[in-house]
């Protein structure tokens, strides 16, 4: 008997989830200021509706960044703002997978190596990898206000994809009545 897929997403960090103030809006925070210069980063705005609604939907978040932020300190970051992920990539853990599988001209992300279904990131080089190496990317630019849309698009045609080859792994969640914004 085979169990519902859950669609795995994961998000880049730089410029994708934690923009600069005068890239993007940034979440607004209950904790006091002296919390966030200790860890030095602002989460873009409409991250915390848009990881909640993809939880809604059964969706898997994770994180894939090329940077040597520990998974612990990405984790402790996000949970300051409320958000959970389930898994976390960073370059060390990058290099292993490459490693593993013997890759020599490897692409920056490889998030196909983590069973990822989607990846979200700033970078039209990573789409590029993407279409280069058989990965999913949605593009989102620090200066996009309809972002969260673009990426909640994107896991609907994603998605729907799957449900169309492999019918019985993955199958369509109900469709709510209300809009999501951000």
């Amino acid at each position: 008997m085979f169990r519902r897929q859950r669609l795995r997403i994961s998000f880049d960090i730089d410029d994708t989830l934690a923009c600069q103030a005068h890239h993007c809006a940034v979440e607004h925070s209950r904790l006091p200021d002296f919390v966030h210069r200790w860890l030095g980063e602002p989460l873009r705005k409409g991250t915390r509706d848009l990881t909640r609604e993809l939880r809604r939907q059964g969706c898997s978040i994770w994180v894939y960044t090329s940077s040597g932020r520990t998974p612990s300190y990405i984790r402790r970051w996000l949970l300051l703002h409320g958000i959970h992920v389930d898994g976390v990539v960073n370059s060390v853990r990058h290099n292993h997978a490459l490693t593993a599988r013997g890759l020599t001209n490897a692409p920056s992300k490889l998030p196909t190596a983590f069973d990822i279904d989607l990846h979200v990131d700033d970078s039209e080089g990573v789409q590029i990898e993407g279409q280069d190496h058989g990965f999913r990317v949605v593009v989102v630019r620090p200066d996009d206000e309809r972002w969260a849309q673009r990426v909640l698009q994107a896991a609907t045609e994603v998605r729907a994809q799957l449900a169309r080859q492999q019918p019985l792994r993955y199958t369509m969640p109900a469709q709510r009545a209300e809009a999501f914004s951000s």
